[in-house]
């Protein structure tokens, strides 16, 4: 599971930077790449950051040498993703690229410029839809100048299928970029229709429903089986003249072409791993990537979260969920990383007392572990992103998923501190406190302690709130279907925040003052009720799990707590705010929903966790809405966020041994992403 919660809190929704004097505000469609600025551009609703990585220079070559082999293979996955995503994705990537690199007409003109933002936004979202609001993108040029920049091109240049004409190619491709009814929303997880044949992503095929995908799944599961492995993971599901099938994405299977490249890098990073338990980890994950078989996956996983005492660390493969429409099927993706080991003391703190929170938990004693086991958490520099990583980035992880590993195994839970505290720097004289916080009060809480309770409450989230719980025998980890993601963000959410406003984070010396939990208080609250919707266009549901996760706890101990006035919205000078009146009664209450949400996770109650998210979790109020929009625009911001590469290189000798490993940070987003398709382009545009 990925935390975004920093990312999309206020921190995330200001388009200012400061480093030193310079400060880069209100850009809009312009490239900024003074290494000394954080933000390197900013199109649509965007902002592109570049971030640090601090203490690369001190480590080993042995350990630079395996982080860049990791970090290749990290690149190597990119267009699995794109075309996971839709299977358009890649054809209309490339055939923009080569628009973007081949056009010979005037590039100031205004139908050329909206062509370069698409590509943009392309880019970020790994595909035509949008990252967050799941929304298909409406280009800002026309079908007529998309098809005489196409028809300008030599046709070797674009990715036409075998026999087919260009002509042909765009009666094929132009209605699905141009027409809003055609392929609207990458993914539907809520509402009454088939949520299979709804989404635009590249799952499931042939026309395969939601009633067969979750037969077809049901039928392979064995009955009280205690180890059951993640069914669908790393496969498309497909109907081909009626019957089900499943394409494994494996060498020699379905992305063969990019998995042979990232298994190449393995096999190169296996010779510098630090100790026999990483070289295993390595080989047993080429072992997967090789065979598909998901019985070899957990067994990669298991080996995974026992290697504990490796500086390097990486995450690699089909891992997350969020974006099936049934929360089964992983999205390719990739993280690298070494220790941040003076920050690791804090988390260390945490999961050596886990036993303590898992005791203390508000959760009824029959979903509790009777024994915490493998609890490891630390702080993490990055090094490289790829895939759904990449460029819209978590700041912490918490891995594995399956159920049954954690229980008997543990987890490993990481806080991305150089990406918050990119997220920090570049958040700095924005405006957003001024226009949005109800008093100077909740300002100077926040701004005394905001960075230090964002990082517990991820630390928090990740180490204790997802490796929390049992399932209770016989319920089915996939009981939840396509509520699973919001509500298992929501129990992580939950347990950070309850236990955030704990005296034993005063005990442990996490915190200083009994106070400070209300400085991530107040902006959970602000966030969940109002900021958030900055993302959200008019008229729209809330779509992303995790923006449903915090409305969801918002409203639910908003209206809770109506009676005690325990959050209240206020009205100044005709604008609306958030006022948290009673910090005690609201960690009452953020205790109440955690207790519940968990019962309906160690149950498999589907119809409970369903009510909870379609009542709390994705409507919006039309006016509140409006308001938000009207007031945030006038700060001229970008609700979004994301992060480029350094580009990492090796130095050789005369002899051509390699005797350092480098990091550029010159390089700026259009550079990166065009680099990235000629050099990191390995499957066919149609899979």
């Amino acid at each position: 599971m990925k935390n975004f919660f920093l990312s999309i809190m206020a921190i995330s929704m200001i388009t200012a930077c400061s480093n030193g004097n310079k400060t880069v505000t209100g850009k809009t469609d312009e490239t900024i790449t003074e290494k000394t600025n954080y933000t390197i551009d900013r199109f649509a609703d965007i902002e592109i950051l570049r971030y640090d990585v601090p203490g690369f220079e001190q480590l080993s070559l042995q350990q630079k040498r395996l982080l860049y082999h990791l970090s290749e293979a990290a690149l190597m996955g990119r267009d699995i993703l794109f075309d996971q995503n839709n299977r358009y994705n890649l054809a209309i990537r490339r055939s923009l690229e080569v628009i973007r690199e081949e056009y010979g007409g005037d590039r100031s003109d205004v139908q050329f410029k909206a062509l370069e933002t698409y590509l943009k936004r392309v880019w970020f979202a790994n595909g035509i839809h949008h990252h967050y609001a799941e929304d298909k993108f409406e280009p800002g040029f026309t079908e007529d100048f998309f098809a005489g920049c196409i028809r300008h091109i030599d046709p070797s240049f674009l990715p036409l299928r075998e026999g087919q004409s260009v002509d042909q190619w765009l009666t094929e491709i132009t209605p699905v970029i141009f027409d809003p009814a055609v392929m609207p929303k990458r993914t539907v997880q809520s509402g009454d229709g088939d949520f299979l044949l709804l989404s635009a992503n590249n799952y499931y095929e042939g026309g395969v429903t939601q009633k067969e995908a979750e037969s077809f799944y049901a039928g392979m599961k064995k009955p009280n089986d205690r180890t059951p492995v993640s069914y669908g993971l790393n496969s498309r599901l497909s109907k081909e003249n009626g019957q089900l099938k499943e394409k494994v994405w494996k060498a020699g299977g379905l992305y063969t072409e990019a998995i042979e490249k990232i298994i190449n890098e393995l096999q190169k990073a296996a010779p510098f791993a630090e100790n026999d338990t990483q070289k295993a980890v390595i080989e047993k994950l080429i072992e997967y990537y090789k065979t598909g078989d998901l019985k070899t996956f957990d067994a990669y996983a298991v080996l995974w979260v026992q290697d504990v005492n490796s500086d390097v660390d990486f995450v690699n493969g089909f891992t997350e969920t969020y974006g099936d429409p049934l929360g089964m099927k992983a999205s390719w993706e990739s993280t690298v990383n070494f220790t941040n080991k003076e920050a690791t003391k804090r988390t260390r703190i945490i999961s050596d007392h886990a036993g303590w929170f898992e005791e203390n938990s508000p959760a009824d004693p029959r979903f509790k572990k009777k024994e915490v086991k493998g609890v490891t958490a630390k702080v993490i520099t990055v090094a490289m992103l790829g895939g759904d990583c990449y460029p819209s980035t978590p700041i912490g992880i918490n891995l594995p998923n399956s159920n049954w590993i954690r229980e008997q195994y543990g987890s490993k839970s990481v806080t991305i501190e150089n990406i918050t505290e990119a997220y920090d720097k570049a958040s700095q004289g924005s405006g957003f406190s001024d226009e949005f916080v109800w008093s100077d009060t909740e300002r100077e809480r926040k701004k005394k302690y905001g960075f230090t309770t964002d990082n517990l409450h991820t630390d928090l989230h990740e180490c204790l709130g997802h490796g929390s719980g049992i399932l209770l025998p016989g319920v089915d980890p996939d009981a939840l279907g396509a509520y699973s993601s919001t509500l298992e963000e929501a129990r992580a959410d939950l347990f950070a925040l309850y236990f955030l406003a704990d005296k034993k984070l005063i005990e442990l010396g996490l915190l200083d003052d009994a106070e400070a939990y209300k400085a991530e208080y107040y902006s959970y609250m602000m966030n969940g009720l109002m900021t958030q919707l900055v993302r959200i266009q008019p008229g729209k549901d809330i779509e992303e799990a995790h923006m449903r996760n915090r409305q969801l706890i918002a409203k639910w101990v908003y209206e809770k707590g109506r009676g005690d006035h325990v959050v209240s919205y206020e009205k100044r000078d005709g604008k609306t705010y958030v006022a948290v009146n009673n910090y005690e009664k609201l960690r009452e209450l953020f205790g109440m929903l955690l207790a519940e949400i968990q019962r309906i996770k160690s149950e498999g109650d589907f119809n409970a966790g369903r009510q909870l998210v379609e009542s709390y979790g994705v409507k919006v109020d039309p006016a509140l809405h409006d308001e938000i929009l009207e007031r945030y625009g006038s700060l001229h911001l970008a609700p979004y966020k994301g992060f480029i590469n350094p580009v990492m290189k090796e130095v050789k000798n005369d002899k051509g041994e390699v005797t350092d490993i480098t990091l550029d940070y010159s390089e700026g987003y259009t550079e990166q992403m065009l680099r990235y398709g000629k050099n990191y382009s390995f499957l066919p545009t149609y899979n």
